[in-house]
C-alpha cells in the first residue's frame, strides 16, 4: 500500500479529504501524523542560500512543517487562496481586520458580533483612526445605504454570537463589493463544513479553532483564510506581526481535523433535538436556533448553510435572577464557561443589552446560551428538568 497522499482529492468526499489533508507520511518516515516541530532557528546549507533565503523554511515565525500542514489543510477545506494561524480566535479577527483597514477608513460591524471583537474595534482601531459603525445584522442588501466613500470593510457573523440572528451574507457581499469594500466573516459557529465562506462571497474568513477544530477544550487557536484578492495582504500583515500559534496547539488541531465532520454532525443533531425539547418547556419563552422552522432566520439558513452546530440560546420567561442562579448552580452535566465546541456541555447566562448599539435587545426574559456536547441526551434533559424544578421553586 502506498503511503503517499491521494493525487486527486477533488473526487473525494469532504470527510475523506479531511483524513488525508495536510499530511504526507512519505515525508515523515511513514508515520501517519506530521510531528511537532518546535524551533526558531533554521540552518542554511551555504552562504548563498542564507543571503538569498534559498530554503523551504527560513525562520520559526515564518512557519514550520507542522504549521504548514494545518495551513494547507484549512485552505483546502475553506476553498481559500491561503490561511494563517494565530494564537487565538480573537487574534484571527484582528489580523483579518488589519489586513484591509488603514487610518481614515470606515468599518461596518454587525451589532451581533462577538463582544471582544467590538472591544478591539472601539479601542485599538479607534486609536489608530478607524471609525466603526454597528449595523442591524438582518439588514441584508440594505448594507449599501450604510456605506460611505471611505468604507473599507464589512464584518459579518452568522449566526450572531449569542442572539443568533442570521445574516444574508451573499447579499451583503454583493453590495459591499460594488463599493470596493472587503467582506469579513466570523464563521466559527458553522466552520467551512457547514458554510463555505469564500464560495458565498466572503473575502476574509475567521475561525476560532479553539472551538470545534479542537473538540477537546484544551487549546487556543485562530485561523484566518482569504481569497486570491486579499491573500497577499493577509499574509503580509501576519508576517509583520509574527503572531504565531503554539506548535502543540497546531498539532492538536491537526488531530482534531480528522474527526471534525463526525463530531460536528453529532453536536448539531444533539443540539437540534435539545432545542426542540426546550420549545415544549413551559419555562421557555423562545428558542434561538436558525435550524428551527419557527426561527426568523430559518429561510436564510436553509438556503446558505449545509447544517447546524451545537450552539444555540433560549430566552426564559420572566423570573428573578436568583431563580436562574438556582437552576444553573445545581446542574451536574452542564458546566459554566465562556467557550464551546468541546465534548462537554456548557451553559452561560447572557444579556446583550449593555453593548448593543444599533439594535435594541429586549427579549422579555433572561437569556441562556447552551453548548451541547456529546453526553447522552436523556441524561442532559434529566439534568435540565431538575434545573427547571429549582427555577420554579425559587421564582
Amino acid at each position: 500500500m502506498s503511503i503517499t497522499p491521494p493525487r486527486d482529492k477533488s473526487r473525494l468526499a469532504t470527510r475523506t479529504r479531511l483524513v488525508h489533508a495536510g499530511r504526507d507520511p512519505s515525508q515523515q518516515h511513514g508515520f501517519v501524523n506530521t510531528p511537532i516541530y518546535r524551533g526558531s532557528t533554521v540552518l542554511y546549507e551555504s552562504y548563498d542560500a542564507l543571503r538569498n533565503r534559498r530554503a523551504e523554511y527560513t525562520y520559526g515565525t515564518a512557519g514550520t512543517p507542522t504549521i504548514r500542514a494545518l495551513e494547507s489543510a484549512w485552505t483546502e477545506l475553506a476553498g481559500a487562496a491561503g490561511t494563517v494561524l494565530t494564537p487565538s480566535g480573537l487574534a484571527a479577527v484582528t489580523v483579518g481586520l488589519l489586513s484591509c483597514l488603514k487610518a481614515g477608513d470606515h468599518l461596518l460591524v454587525s451589532d451581533s458580533a462577538y463582544r471582544p471583537t467590538r472591544v478591539f474595534c472601539d479601542g485599538f482601531l479607534a486609536r489608530f483612526g478607524v471609525e466603526t459603525t454597528y449595523y442591524d445584522p438582518t439588514v441584508g442588501a440594505g448594507i449599501a445605504d450604510l456605506m460611505r466613500e471611505n468604507t473599507a470593510g464589512v464584518l459579518t457573523e452568522a449566526p450572531g454570537s449569542q442572539s443568533f440572528e442570521m445574516q444574508d451574507i451573499p447579499a451583503i457581499a454583493e453590495a459591499a463589493h460594488a463599493r470596493g469594500a472587503c467582506v469579513l466573516m466570523d464563521n466559527t459557529w458553522a466552520t467551512p463544513l457547514l458554510f463555505p465562506p469564500h464560495e458565498r462571497g466572503v473575502d476574509i474568513a475567521i475561525e476560532a479553532g479553539t472551538k470545534y477544530l479542537s473538540g477537546g477544550s484544551d487549546l487556543l487557536l485562530g485561523l484566518t483564510s482569504a481569497n486570491a484578492r486579499y491573500w497577499p495582504a493577509l499574509r503580509r500583515t501576519f508576517d509583520q506581526f509574527a503572531m504565531c500559534a503554539g506548535p502543540e496547539d497546531v498539532f492538536l488541531a491537526l488531530r482534531g481535523l480528522r474527526t471534525l465532520p463526525l463530531r460536528l454532525r453529532e453536536h448539531g443533531e444533539q443540539a437540534l433535538k435539545l432545542a426542540r425539547w426546550f420549545q415544549g418547556r413551559p419555562e421557555v419563552a423562545r428558542v434561538l436556533h436558525p435550524a428551527l422552522p419557527e426561527d426568523p432566520g430559518h429561510a436564510i439558513w436553509s438556503r446558505d448553510f449545509l447544517g447546524s452546530s451545537g450552539l444555540f440560546s433560549i430566552i426564559l420567561k420572566p423570573c428573578p435572577e436568583a431563580a436562574v442562579a438556582a437552576m444553573l448552580d445545581g446542574l451536574e452535566l452542564f458546566g459554566m464557561g465562556f467557550s464551546w465546541g468541546g465534548f462537554e456541555s456548557l451553559v452561560i447566562p447572557f444579556d446583550c443589552a449593555p453593548y448593543r448599539t444599533a439594535t435594541p435587545w429586549a427579549p422579555g426574559g433572561p437569556g441562556l446560551r447552551f453548548q451541547v456536547g456529546l453526553e447522552d441526551l436523556d441524561d442532559l434533559t434529566r439534568d435540565l428538568e431538575a434545573g427547571f424544578a429549582r427555577l420554579r421553586a425559587t421564582s
